[in-house]
């Protein structure tokens, strides 16, 4: 059951987060995507999507504690394929193209530090992935715009620092060490 619902969570982090990009944000330009502040200055946005990966990139390293790589990896590629359900062809292509890049990324860095500090390897994980998952993404999808990828970065490790502060708060993983 435990599984079942990590990987619903994971699964749907994905397509919600291309269908944030074209409808919801705090600036919508006509033709561009939609952005959220990302710092506290209103100039660093970011694609307001970045916000749900940094959250999947969590979910997917909660799920490695209960299911196999198998399982996983067929999560991985079952949410880029969900992407294409809700997004326009240039962000499916980015986000199923970029996608199994950061998570394979998050996993090379979380798997090894997972058993001595797990929220720390959490993190670095998240970190790693979120620099692969915005360089590639925002260079496919919107022409690698230096100001969005650095805005991403910043959505997605403040989305991986939450999620991990409320997962050691929740219990559910071991506080750093």
């Amino acid at each position: 059951m435990k599984r079942l619902l990590l990987s619903s969570a994971f699964l749907a982090t994905i397509p919600a987060a291309n269908w944030m990009v074209g409808h919801l944000g705090t600036v919508c330009p006509p033709g561009a995507p939609c952005m959220v502040p990302v710092w506290p200055w209103p100039e660093v946005l970011a694609p307001s999507g970045s916000v749900l990966i940094g959250v999947a990139l969590v979910l997917r390293n909660v799920l490695q504690q209960s299911a196999p790589r198998s399982w996983i990896l067929g999560c991985i590629a079952l949410g880029a394929a969900l992407s294409a359900l809700v997004a326009p062809a240039a962000l499916t292509v980015a986000s199923a193209t970029s996608f199994p890049f950061s998570e394979m990324t998050d996993w090379a860095v979380y798997s090894p530090l997972r058993r001595r500090h797990l929220a720390a390897a959490i993190l670095a994980a998240g970190s790693a992935g979120a620099i692969v998952d915005a360089s590639l993404f925002v260079s496919l999808a919107f022409g690698a715009e230096l100001s969005l990828i650095g805005g991403q970065v910043i959505a997605k490790l403040r989305a991986s620092v939450f999620a991990s502060c409320i997962l050691t708060m929740a219990g559910r993983i071991s506080p750093l060490r």
